[in-house]
């Protein structure tokens, strides 16, 4: 592993484990995505990741928060990390290839479709506590139905 590489590496882990801890699963390689999305049941929050300030000051802690409040939860938490995982990322876009290239993005994935998806621009520009409330508010409508 180069320098580069490695010091990436150190600077994302906890970017990584602040979705991972909370219950996610890491999707690494294109297989992992082709895995996950040809063998999962039920619905999926698909969180894609990055390293930019409203990935760490909105994006994750909303999901989070957001997961902590549902009674019911999503069958499946899985996530990528764009910039990092490069190929895992596309493999994962190539299934809503319907939106533009986002990241941070989180998607809602059920019965082999998106189910419903909010964008970078939807996250930059609202506040954790309001992207909370409306992630909170799909995911009881598309869990329950």
């Amino acid at each position: 592993m180069n320098a580069y590489d490695e010091y990436m590496r150190g600077i994302v882990g906890p970017m990584r484990s602040e979705l991972t801890g909370a219950g996610f699963k890491e999707l690494i390689t294109p297989e992992d995505v082709q895995e996950h999305m040809s063998t999962a049941n039920g619905v999926s929050l698909i969180v894609i990741n990055s390293v930019c300030g409203c990935a760490a000051g909105l994006a994750r802690p909303a999901v989070v928060h957001a997961l902590n409040e549902l009674e019911v939860k999503p069958e499946n938490l899985v996530t990528v990390f764009a910039g990092q995982d490069q190929e895992a990322t596309a493999a994962m876009r190539g299934y809503f290839e319907e939106v533009p290239p986002s990241s941070p993005s989180i998607a809602i994935w059920k019965d082999d479709q998106l189910a419903y998806f909010i964008p970078r621009e939807q996250i930059e520009s609202n506040s954790m506590e309001t992207i909370k409330d409306h992630l909170s508010g799909v995911l009881s409508q598309v869990v329950s139905s």
